[in-house]
């Protein structure tokens, strides 16, 4: 699209006419574009519309926006790490919007004030069996369940939530808040079996009377690895370490605690351990910049404690001296060893390299592929090569985050919802992305974002307390109102005003504009007015 060459940046000169002409070559067209915020959120909500929402004080309406997508928003406000505001277009003018914190005040807001969904009227008759109650199996189940169909999840733990409630310290996630978004999804009529191993899935499918299965146990093993030992003192793997601190039990690991890993786990990791009273340090073979953790996860490590040794790999320990040998990134951003070798003192070690999903139980179905990983081949519709047998979250291949894990859930309940009904679910194609230079930010003042309070990093240390505190109702208004709401019209009257031909007609509330034609001279006036990129100019039909 051609576009007047000046700086958008400004508001234009409208003395002369703007750029009309004689003769129009060009007409003004009002479009709707993909917010970046949309564009990365995995579990595919539509931001802009449930920011706008709030922008209106209408917080219920935007709650209720957000779980047509995912149902655990005050969960996903504390452990997302939000890839939406790594898009978000305001990061050009000065940050970005904290969409997370916005997010995490209306699901506050809903537990305080028992929002609720109300029950599908009308029922499937399909029974859908649904292994592992973590974030894929909860959202599938809660999304088929508003579809009408009767769903039950069996789980093998104690407990729903998978490794939100496992893996994820109470200082980021406490159980109050991720156990109210829960039974919100049983209250929706969702049967959730705990402490029941799924075994053999095709007979407990079968004897159920099941007419479908989504699997999505997670991923509960921790990787190994090898490290020659003579007598090594306590070593323990991250997530069973987790699970037994989640579980009231405080292990005797001595006084200083090596834990070895650079993600977001081993972050986790050290800081739990450093509130049990001990002395973590971080052994990583790479880098900070080349870490698997997000930078802020391994910021608050270090402010509560935690040393960390960068460019370290574990060579070999005797009793509590480990030898470490010191690396390099080479040009390729791959970690390879220097020769050079020192030692650190730790009393244990806690193993945090990663995890694996095991999916040994579904190796008897028929049809079923692997990676050589263990994770299940899944088509386009999240089914496996088992008709009937849909997989999603962590044990398929995909980036493991809670909302990546939601997302799956979601697509995979509107699939089987078709292939129940012998039909397939089509998502509607995206529109346009709406890029930061299709703006006119000359019409937005600077804010910069609210910060999230915090308790004292002496606190941090000591308690499971949870860390960050959140927005109030003002700062969340404050902070909705900071969106750009790129690309799509929100009705500020620009184009009606800037108009010099009277061609932009005003169709009332919620109904936006209309151009008239016959009165549009092409001059792009309205082009330039519009804030938002929702005008664009496009050729004058031959």
């Amino acid at each position: 699209m051609s576009r007047p060459d000046h700086d958008l940046t400004q508001p234009p000169d409208l003395r002369h006419g703007g750029f009309s002409g004689v003769e129009r070559s060009r007409r003004p067209r009002y479009v709707d574009l993909l917010p970046p915020c949309n564009h990365a959120c995995p579990a595919g909500e539509n931001i802009q519309a449930w920011l706008a929402l709030v922008q209106q004080n209408r917080f219920e309406d935007a709650w209720r926006q957000i779980v047509d997508d995912n149902p655990l928003p005050a969960t996903h406000g504390r452990v997302c790490y939000h890839p939406c505001e790594d898009l978000c277009n305001r990061m050009h003018l000065d940050s970005p919007v904290a969409i997370h914190a916005v997010e995490r005040f209306l699901g506050d807001q809903a537990i305080a004030k028992k929002w609720s969904s109300a029950k599908p009227a009308a029922q499937s008759g399909n029974r859908i069996l649904i292994v592992g109650a973590g974030p894929s199996g909860l959202s599938c189940a809660w999304h088929l369940a508003r579809l009408g169909h009767e769903v039950e999840i069996r789980d093998a733990g104690p407990l729903a939530g998978g490794m939100m409630h496992f893996g994820i310290p109470k200082y980021r996630l406490p159980r109050d808040i991720l156990d109210s978004e829960v039974q919100r999804i049983e209250d929706a009529g969702v049967r959730i079996v705990l402490e029941h191993k799924v075994e053999d899935l095709q007979t407990e499918k079968e004897a159920g009377g099941f007419d479908a299965a989504f699997v999505a146990v997670g991923a509960h093993l921790s990787q190994r690895t090898d490290i020659p030992a003579r007598d090594a003192g306590k070593i323990l793997d991250a997530l069973s370490f987790l699970r037994d601190v989640e579980g009231g039990e405080r292990p005797k690991l001595g006084r200083r605690v090596a834990v070895y890993g650079g993600g977001n786990t081993a972050m986790d990791t050290a800081r739990t351990v450093k509130r049990l009273g001990y002395e973590p340090l971080i052994i990583y073979r790479r880098d900070r910049a080349h870490m698997p953790a997000h930078d802020f996860e391994a910021e608050s490590a270090i402010e509560e404690g935690v040393k960390i040794h960068w460019l370290r790999t574990i060579k070999e320990i005797d009793h509590t001296t480990f030898k470490v040998e010191a690396m390099r990134i080479n040009e390729n951003g791959r970690p390879v060893p220097t020769g050079e070798v020192e030692t650190l003192e730790a009393d244990s070690l806690i193993m945090a390299l990663g995890q694996r999903t095991d999916t040994d139980f579904l190796r008897r179905v028929p049809g079923v592929e692997f990676q050589s990983d263990g994770t299940v081949n899944v088509n386009a519709q999240m089914m496996t090569g088992c008709p009937g047998i849909f997989a999603g979250g962590d044990m398929v291949p995909a980036e493991r985050t809670v909302t990546t894990a939601v997302g799956h859930g979601k697509k995979a309940a509107r699939h089987i919802n078709a292939w129940l009904k012998g039909v397939s679910y089509e998502k509607r194609a995206p529109n346009p992305l709406a890029e930061y230079d299709r703006l006119h930010v000359w019409y937005f003042t600077d804010a910069l974002k609210k910060a999230e309070r915090q308790i004292d990093v002496e606190a941090r240390r000591t308690s499971f307390d949870e860390v960050i505190k959140g927005l109030g109702e003002d700062e969340a208004l404050f902070e909705s109102r900071r969106c750009l709401s790129c690309g799509n019209c929100f009705e500020c009257d620009a184009c009606l005003g800037a108009c010099p031909d009277n061609a932009v007609i005003k169709l009332g509330a919620g109904k936006r504009y209309r151009f008239d034609y016959q009165k549009c001279t092409g001059c792009a006036v309205c082009f330039e007015q519009c804030p938002c990129g929702a005008i664009e100019m496009i050729p004058e039909p031959a």
